[in-house]
């Protein structure tokens, strides 16, 4: 697959999503991302225009999409929820709606892409995955993620998602919960550790079709590995969806202040190309990440490994000007192993509880 064929969504107004200079989701990740990828000969990205609010409302209430807008343009909304803004996550911004819907946008050409017959479609600034229905939550405002599930259920029967971003995909969860067409897979870090506090094996879903894998802090990339590959792809396997939306939050790296994982690129890499390799159409789409000498790499090296190419070098000027010495954390450490007897223990109780519905 050549990267000029692969439909690539960025404009610069997806830079308008910021939460403000001290907040930790910086626009300036996926500013470099783009400038990387360009360096390295990719294609330009397509313009995917300015986003509709009816793919919005696929997923979120009239209500909430009212009240997005309203605080976006310095207004105060009707009725007593305070829609998860106002939180140091969550600040409000002006222009929030116009800025969310930039991101949806991209991500919905993308999922129609797929639904037309594309094998991979891309939007590196969506996977806003936490966003519920009618609330904010962890740096979300609108699920683009569960917004392409909604598209692609249009021309399949069954959709998958899997999430590898080190915060549990709650929102995208959520929202399908009950829906036996979709298929939920996250692996995160143990949430009794860290946000959002749910993605426990027990969370389960209509027909087991909600798959979590929770690894304790510390875990470090061997075992990450080895939880995609036994604890995630057999059930997408076994699944047989017509698609598949990849959420790649890169915040599972050992850099990442936010998390507490140790999981190096090389691994991180790995796992975007074992989920290429099973031939399904992917949807791939951004997520979180928060340390900018890894973010940028990460996502640009998995736009190479989606698309059947090999990765390149990075120019030696950003090496020192940026921190990125090389795209795979060379060289590679041995196995660790730590978090190996967690994962033995979740993929146990999962079987369990997979034999009993």
């Amino acid at each position: 697959m050549a990267a000029m064929n692969v439909p690539f969504y960025y404009h610069p107004r997806m830079l308008a999503y910021d939460f403000g200079a001290n907040h930790p989701l910086k626009p300036e990740r996926l500013r470099r991302t783009i400038e990387l990828l360009g360096r390295l000969g990719w294609p330009a990205p397509a313009d995917p225009g300015p986003g509709s609010t009816e793919d919005v409302l696929r997923v979120h209430s009239p209500d909430y999409v009212k009240a997005v807008r309203a605080l976006g343009q310095g207004g105060h909304p009707t009725g007593s929820s305070d829609y998860g803004f106002g939180s140091l996550d969550n600040p409000v911004f002006a222009m929030m709606h116009e800025a969310a819907l930039a991101y949806v946008s991209g991500t919905a050409a993308a999922a129609r892409d797929v639904a037309g017959g594309a094998p991979l479609a891309i939007n590196l600034s969506g996977g806003l995955h936490h966003a519920q229905r009618s609330r904010a939550s962890g740096f979300c405002v609108y699920n683009d993620p569960a917004i392409a599930i909604s598209i692609l259920r249009e021309s399949s029967d069954r959709v998958a998602y899997i999430d590898i971003d080190v915060h549990a995909g709650d929102g995208v969860q959520a929202l399908t919960f009950h829906d036996p067409s979709v298929l939920t897979c996250s692996i995160h870090q143990d949430p009794r550790t860290i946000y959002p506090g749910t993605g426990f094996v027990e969370e389960i879903g209509a027909e087991g079709t909600a798959v979590n894998v929770p690894l304790p802090p510390g875990t470090t990339g061997d075992i990450w590995l080895r939880g995609i590959r036994e604890g995630v792809l057999p059930y997408v396997d076994a699944f047989q969806p017509g698609a598949v939306v990849l959420q790649m939050g890169t915040d599972a790296h050992f850099t990442d202040p936010l998390a507490r994982f140790q999981v190096t690129a090389s691994e991180w890499i790995a796992a975007i190309g074992d989920v290429a390799s099973m031939g399904i159409p992917v949807v791939a789409v951004g997520g979180g990440g928060y340390s900018l000498s890894a973010v940028p790499r990460m996502w640009a090296a998995t736009c190479f490994t989606l698309a059947g190419l090999k990765v390149p070098d990075i120019p030696s000027d950003l090496q020192g000007a940026w921190d990125l010495p090389n795209f795979f954390d060379d060289p590679i450490p041995e196995p660790r192993g730590v978090g190996e007897q967690t994962l033995d223990v979740v993929l146990a109780t999962r079987r369990a509880l997979q034999a009993v519905i």
